[in-house]
């Protein structure tokens, strides 16, 4: 049996998707897998930022599409990068161990965010990041950074910015760990919901597809971003919003973090709750309603009505 694999062309997104196809091979050595490379919408418009041009679902629906047509069997993604509604037909089959959530902090010049000076630029697109940062370093000045990491690295190294944010994970994976000067405490930069995590997208009714990718999943990652996932759904959360999610499992118990915010920085909302893993999504909408209670549903209205 082959497996067709959509993926995007950056080399994180190959990355990712070499990996499951070597996880693929590992649990079932009879299969073949195949690589199908695409160019998606996120990859070609990097003149505005994604919160302006629809979000991070640009980097999904080709992909997407490519299944829905038979002409991939599955897709790899980057669990932050996939809105939280599916295409009918579609479904996330399978969450892969999580790897480092941490956002990392790289410069050529200064060793972490407090030595950053006044007015010195930093560089990411986030609407996450650049609200919690001007919350706590309001002299910095946050710039518009997009494109994969090579194309943010090589930025930095040309003094467009003093430093710039990314995703320590990507970092890792492309063997470029050494570029980190400082691992970001998620108490001060808590990540995005699913960060870390690589995802599998395939055909809701396809049982053979299903039962091949089982193995594959992880049920502690599962736990964790099944309860992120349902926070950002409740509240409508998408790259227009900066909204925040990170769960914790420990003896069954989830620890769950999260936070709306101004994109200026002007007002952040934070909430915490425990629970058991097992109620995973209601306790991520619970998170939802706590936040909202705080006053996130103000901050939320004024955002979507801008």
């Amino acid at each position: 049996m082959n497996i067709r694999i959509a993926t995007r062309k950056s080399p994180l997104a190959l990355w990712q998707a070499n990996f499951v196809k070597q996880q693929l091979l590992a649990a079932h050595p009879n299969l073949t897998v195949e690589l199908i490379p695409m160019v998606t919408k996120g990859d070609v418009l990097l003149d505005s930022p994604l919160s302006k041009i629809g979000g991070k679902g640009l980097f999904v629906k080709q992909l997407e599409q490519a299944i829905l047509n038979n002409e991939a069997d599955i897709a790899v993604h980057s669990i932050k990068d996939i809105p939280a509604e599916f295409p009918e037909g579609l479904m996330l089959a399978t969450i892969c161990q999580r790897d480092e959530v941490r956002d990392a902090f790289v410069s050529n010049q200064y060793a972490n965010l407090d030595q950053l000076p006044n007015g010195a630029i930093v560089g990411t697109s986030s609407l996450r990041r650049q609200c919690q940062l001007r919350a706590k370093y309001p002299h910095l000045q946050i710039k518009e950074l997009r494109g994969n990491v090579g194309t943010r690295l090589a930025k930095l190294d040309n003094n467009e910015y003093d430093a710039i944010i990314l995703a320590s994970v990507g970092l890792k994976r492309l063997a470029l760990e050494h570029r980190i000067k400082q691992y970001i405490d998620i108490n001060l930069i808590l990540p995005a919901v699913g960060q870390g995590a690589i995802g599998i997208e395939t055909r809701s009714n396809d049982e053979c597809l299903l039962s091949l990718l089982a193995p594959l999943d992880d049920n502690h990652s599962r736990q964790c971003i099944i309860a992120e996932r349902a926070m950002n759904k409740a509240l409508q959360g998408g790259c227009q919003v900066p909204i925040a999610c990170y769960s914790q499992l420990n003896n069954d118990t989830l620890t769950l973090q999260g936070f709306v915010g101004c994109v200026d920085g002007s007002q952040i909302i934070r909430a915490e709750l425990k629970g058991p893993a097992s109620q995973a999504e209601q306790l991520g909408h619970n998170l939802a309603k706590q936040l909202l209670n705080q006053g996130a549903d103000k901050i939320l209205r004024e955002l979507i009505d801008e």
